[in-house]
């Protein structure tokens, strides 16, 4: 068995199953050891796109993602990708050849200090010995999972990497970890229970961290029970149905939705923030809660942030933590939480704000999409005007159905994260949404698509222009600037890729096409074209 073998087989043994990157001369040995292990390897045109697809696969199957790279400017080209898991909390390998060490005191073509560049962006960089090479493995992945989660880099060189292991070498597995449940008897959560049922107007914020460690129905039966409004961040959309009369939806990025969200907000005598950190929220929501209201922050760690101020931190496992809570509330009936409807009269209010005004427009794109797709799709969404607008009218009842870069916000996210997502078997019809700057910075990567034979709709929202740069100039008073873009013909596109490709031009057309697309083998991209100036005041 060689030394990457070893490295392979304790990938798997910590569930990982498939793998993405560009691969080059140092890593060929790697690689031939994970297709050995059974995580299948996907090429993709650019190594950042890489990095954001092992974050799509790592949100299906809760495993960490893996990226494979080549040394030099193999890795730095995935710089963007291993910073955005860093900011999304996305446990990442970053595997990476290295010159070998014999030679790299001497040696100088493609070198640079890949622990150096990735300093602020990883939480540990290791170089694989010949001795302890499963060890030093198995201690990135538990590194990569610890809360925070994020990404932990490996350097390995290739002669290492074909050297035969050493007899006692065996491949580890993860250690079985029991995670016990707070009882709800806990004087500290009895105390929490007391100031909720105590309060009259209660609210809770909830975040990421709860919808990935599977705090969603637990989270909902406290809604439910005590009749507490929920409001998400984006990326926790799903974590209670959207269809809920008390949930609120997502929140952070519009200032048309947090007029009314926040309106609210100033009026709670308790918030709830579960799961919540606030990487993914606007500087609106700074010092947003009143300051006659108790703060009460419940979280598997605390998040680094100076947002707003937490009267009391409940650090510990969310799913049982909040179970406990529940079983401390029992179900007697809230006294007197929000007293004539004003939970429900700011749902109404958020429909109303961000129903659709003209027949065709991306308000009707969203909302034909909405119509058209089951429940069991899952959604990718890159950044731009079109991704707030979208996160403010999309409904949904499932956790982590939705995926976007909210924290990092950086373009070009969409596309990956679906052939991610897609790759590691996403239950339902995946759909990434684009607009045309994050389509034309990601567009070799329909070429994945057609090599890996993934089911998956591509829908650009074609506005000619990056219409949020273009919104942000107008309100500084400013002409635009270096934001328009010309008219690329994506349905053409598509199809020198192999794929289906068609333009639209109305909600007829759209439902059309996308009922095309679901019956489809193989990828299908829809252009939507719209005016940019239906953005404006959209949010």
């Amino acid at each position: 068995m060689r030394i990457a073998d070893v490295i392979a087989q304790t990938l798997a043994a910590h569930g990982i199953r498939t793998a993405f990157g560009m691969p080059g001369g140092e890593v060929v040995t790697l690689l031939d050891a994970l297709e050995a292990a059974g995580i299948a390897f996907t090429l993709a045109r650019n190594e950042t796109a890489a990095a954001m697809m092992a974050a799509g696969a790592s949100a299906v199957t809760g495993a960490p993602g893996l990226l494979l790279t080549t040394l030099g400017p193999g890795l730095a080209n995935a710089v963007n990708g291993i910073a955005d898991a860093h900011q999304e909390q996305v446990p990442l390998i970053v595997l990476s050849g290295i010159v070998e060490t014999s030679v790299r005191g001497r040696y100088t073509h493609q070198i640079l200090d890949h622990a150096a560049l990735l300093r602020p962006l990883v939480k540990a960089s290791f170089e694989v010995s010949a001795e302890g090479a499963a060890e030093t493995v198995a201690r990135a992945l538990a590194l990569a999972v610890r809360a925070p989660a994020g990404p932990v880099h490996i350097d390995l060189s290739p002669v290492l990497a074909a050297q035969a292991a050493p007899a006692s070498a065996r491949p580890l597995a993860p250690p079985a970890r029991r995670h016990p449940v707070p009882a709800g008897d806990d004087p500290i959560l009895r105390a929490v229970a007391d100031k909720i049922a105590h309060s009259r107007h209660p609210i809770i914020l909830a975040g990421f961290d709860a919808a990935r460690c599977g705090a969603a129905a637990a989270v909902t039966l406290l809604m439910d029970q005590q009749r507490i409004p929920v409001i998400t961040t984006y990326k926790a959309k799903g974590l209670v149905p959207e269809d809920h009369p008390l949930s609120l939806g997502g929140a952070g990025l519009s200032p048309k939705a947090d007029t009314i969200l926040l309106a609210l907000i100033a009026k709670a005598d308790l918030v709830l923030t579960i799961g919540y950190d606030p990487i993914e929220m606007r500087a609106g929501w700074l010092d947003a809660f009143p300051a006659t209201a108790q703060v009460i922050d419940l979280t598997a760690y605390p998040a680094d942030h100076g947002m707003h101020r937490i009267d009391q931190q409940i650090i510990g496992p969310l799913p049982g933590t909040i179970a406990a809570l529940n079983w401390a509330l029992g179900k007697g009936s809230p006294s007197g939480h929000w007293a004539a409807g004003q939970a429900v009269a700011a749902r109404t209010a958020l429909a109303t704000a961000f129903a659709p005004p003209t027949p065709w427009g991306p308000h009707a794109v969203f909302a034909t999409l909405q119509a058209a797709l089951p429940e069991s799709a899952t959604v990718t969404v890159d950044s731009g005007a079109h991704r707030i607008l979208f996160s403010q009218m999309w409904q949904t009842r499932r956790p982590l159905s939705v995926l976007q870069s909210a924290g990092f916000c950086t373009m070009g996210a969409a596309l990956p994260l679906a052939i991610g997502a897609a790759r590691a078997g996403a239950s339902g019809p995946v759909v990434a949404i684009m607009g045309d700057g994050g389509l034309e910075m990601t567009a070799g990567e329909l070429g994945t698509l057609r090599d890996t034979g993934l089911k998956v709709i591509v829908l650009v929202v074609q506005d000619v222009s990056l219409a949020l740069i273009a919104l942000k100039q107008a309100q500084a008073g400013l002409a635009p600037a270096g934001v328009a873009m010309g008219r690329t013909d994506y349905a053409v596109l598509a199809q020198a890729f192999g794929g289906v490709g068609v333009t639209v031009a109305s909600a007829e057309a759209l439902k059309a096409a996308l009922d095309q697309a679901l019956s489809t083998d193989g990828f299908s991209l829809i252009a939507a074209t719209v005016d940019a100036n239906a953005y404006r005041g959209a949010f």
